[in-house]
């Protein structure tokens, strides 16, 4: 059988195939810090009719609050200088809520919030009028109608949430004062062919985290980087298929961080935080995971992933390889690290993996729309034609930036998901 040009969802190809990815879909075993992964994984009447840039700009769009706060209007000429909505973030919404709640992320993202709850009250409505309809036909064209026109209400208030929770997170950046990085294209480099144009945030992007969660982040980093981690301006030709990867991973990454440092925080607040954990164990208990992890993704075929990830000629160079003492080799002891390995393997696999499908599909949309869509040449043998990636020019300082801002974003998409399943329940798991 010859060679197949495959083309495959982003998120696929960013995991899958990820230096720090296994073949399942969502999950990623040998991750940094020795994280594995679970392998599971209608706008208001008023505005559906009409354009809601329009809508929003011409007659004004009533934000109800639902706590004490009073009803607050927005109001806006259409002559007002409009920021174009791609200057905020990479991936553009498609939605008629998800158009709506851009234009309020440029004009006014701090009624963002109230914008949400008007809009998630408005999906429980549908929801709940969907499911008090009358009994569906009991046979015939007419039963296929209504299960047709059912399917269609279900993903348009699943894309719709889906953009909702996209519009969270980029709101919890610009209350940081962080700009998400641009999509990276030919076009986006410089005189110098570098893509990493864009300004440094690390040092706003480090005060997201708590302290213990940032110690964890700096081993991810030595992790990735290896020895260039104290070399940032040297460039390097990079594989963007690699380089969207790392992101992926570090977007879960982030995710899994951002629930066990809340855990871990209200344990230390409280005072139970558990008491004498040997570090010497800890790190049994790690080698332990690891080959549990590489015995489980032999077995799933993952085994072909991971010799790839070794024989790839750019990991050495700028991922630090793979050490032949192990994953854990080089890390340093931390106390969110230390608090993390005495979970037993159930907790630890419950919480490393992502609830809901819609935050799984923003990870691949959002990655999609940094780095593009991927198309990969599979092997005859089954592993991936690196001869066809495309490079980019960047250095290794740029690259930090990156995954620190993928770590962030997972962690704020845990706290965006965890806010809006409180309002709209989603969440299965």
């Amino acid at each position: 059988m010859g060679t197949a040009t495959v083309v495959q969802s982003s998120f696929d190809v960013y995991c899958r195939t990820s230096p720090l990815g296994s073949r399942s879909g969502i999950s990623i075993s040998n991750a940094p810090n020795f994280v594995r992964f679970g392998s599971k994984s209608s706008f208001s009447a008023g505005c559906s009719k009409q354009d809601p840039l329009r809508y929003h700009l011409n007659l004004g769009q009533r934000i109800t609050d639902f706590g004490a706060r009073k009803c607050t209007v927005i109001r806006a000429s259409s002559s007002d200088a409009m920021e174009p909505a791609a200057n905020i973030a990479p991936l553009q919404l498609e939605s008629p809520v998800g158009q709506f709640l851009s234009q309020i992320l440029v004009s006014h993202p701090h009624l963002v919030p109230a914008a949400v709850e008007q809009q998630l009250e408005q999906l429980q409505t549908d929801r709940d009028a969907d499911k008090h309809t009358e009994d569906p036909p009991s046979s015939g064209t007419d039963l296929v109608l209504y299960r047709r026109i059912a399917e269609v209400k279900a993903n348009e208030r699943k894309k719709a949430l889906e953009e909702i929770l996209y519009a969270l997170v980029v709101q919890k950046f610009m209350d940081g004062n962080v700009s998400l990085i641009p999509t990276i294209a030919p076009s986006s480099s410089g005189p110098s062919g570098r893509v990493d144009t864009w300004p440094s945030e690390d040092e706003k992007l480090e005060r997201l985290h708590s302290p213990e969660a940032y110690e964890m982040i700096q081993n991810h980093l030595a992790l990735i980087l290896g020895n260039r981690l104290g070399d940032l301006t040297s460039v390097a030709q990079i594989s963007k298929l690699r380089v969207g990867q790392v992101y992926a991973a570090s977007v879960m990454y982030g995710y899994f961080l951002k629930r066990v440092d809340q855990r871990f925080q209200l344990e230390k607040t409280m005072k139970i935080l558990p008491q004498g954990v040997d570090a010497d164990a800890d790190e049994i208990n790690v080698q332990k995971t690891l080959g549990e992890d590489m015995r489980s993704n032999g077995a799933a075929g993952g085994g072909d992933s991971l010799r790839n990830v070794q024989s790839h000629p750019e990991v050495p160079s700028w991922a630090g390889g793979i050490s032949p003492r192990g994953f854990g080799h080089g890390i340093s002891s931390s106390r969110l690290r230390t608090y993390v390995m005495s979970f037993d393997g159930e907790t630890l696999q419950r919480y490393a993996t992502i609830r809901s499908k819609e935050a799984v599909t923003i990870i691949e949309k959002h990655t999609e729309a940094l780095f593009g869509r991927p198309e990969i040449v599979i092997t005859p043998e089954g592993t991936v034609d690196s001869s066809k990636d495309e490079l980019i020019k960047i250095s290794f300082g740029g690259l930090r930036g990156l995954v620190l801002e993928a770590v962030t974003f997972g962690s704020f998409l845990w706290d965006v998901e965890s806010y809006v399943d409180s309002r709209y329940h989603f969440v299965m798991n």
